[in-house]
């Protein structure tokens, strides 16, 4: 990967019709369908490695820069926090970018994450990230705790489901949207229809999206 005037890789990328923001490549778990293991970069991003994490400045610049063949922020449908690391693990730079992108260009704003947010930066972030952000989208993975620790394999142990839950319950009360992820081939079916137990009670959304090899 190539490192330009001490930028540390490569921020601003383009998926779809979406601008997403890669802040740092820093996570508390390896999952083990984890894209990373498996390619370097998505959508048309070189590499999504970076050689640390990406300061609130440089987040703001290479927002403000971005140019994806005539793409750039303004035309995007929304801006996505989401990258080869947890988005949460760098929480003041996300929430300087997301603030700048509602201040500048008034869009919508998504954060994927794992949710284990909370724990990571050790309080309730879910009021911080309210302010800047729309919408969460939180990777749900298993309804069963044990075996969701298993795929997810959390340096935070059995607490990570839990403060998931938590997590998604604290951005709904704080007036975000959420929407409970779960990768497609993981899981059974049976366990896939379980998910919309959790989605109902905490008034969430659930998505099934695809594995990618």
């Amino acid at each position: 990967m190539s490192v330009t005037h001490g930028v540390p890789g490569t921020i601003v990328y383009r998926v779809g019709d979406g601008a997403y923001v890669n802040l740092t490549n820093r996570c508390p778990s390896a999952c083990t369908f984890c894209l990373r293991q498996t390619c370097d970069a998505v959508g048309r991003a070189d590499s999504l490695w970076l050689t640390r994490d990406v300061t609130a400045e440089e987040a703001v610049q290479a927002l403000d820069a971005f140019d994806d063949e005539g793409f750039t922020v303004a035309d995007a449908s929304e801006v996505v926090f989401c990258g080869f690391g947890e988005p949460t693990e760098n929480l003041s730079s996300l929430l300087a970018a997301a603030a700048h992108v509602k201040e500048r260009w008034h869009k919508r704003v998504r954060v994927n994450t794992n949710g284990q947010g909370s724990l990571v930066n050790g309080r309730d972030i879910t009021p911080e990230l309210a302010t800047c952000v729309d919408e969460v989208s939180v990777s749900l993975n298993h309804p069963d705790p044990a075996r969701y620790q298993e795929l997810v394999r959390s340096s935070f142990g059995d607490e990570a489901f839990p403060a998931l839950l938590e997590f998604v319950r604290r951005a709904r009360e704080n007036g975000m949207e959420a929407t409970l992820t779960t990768v497609a081939t993981t899981i059974t079916a049976e366990e896939e229809a379980r998910c919309a137990e959790p989605c109902a009670e905490l008034g969430a959304r659930h998505r099934i999206h695809p594995f990618v090899d």
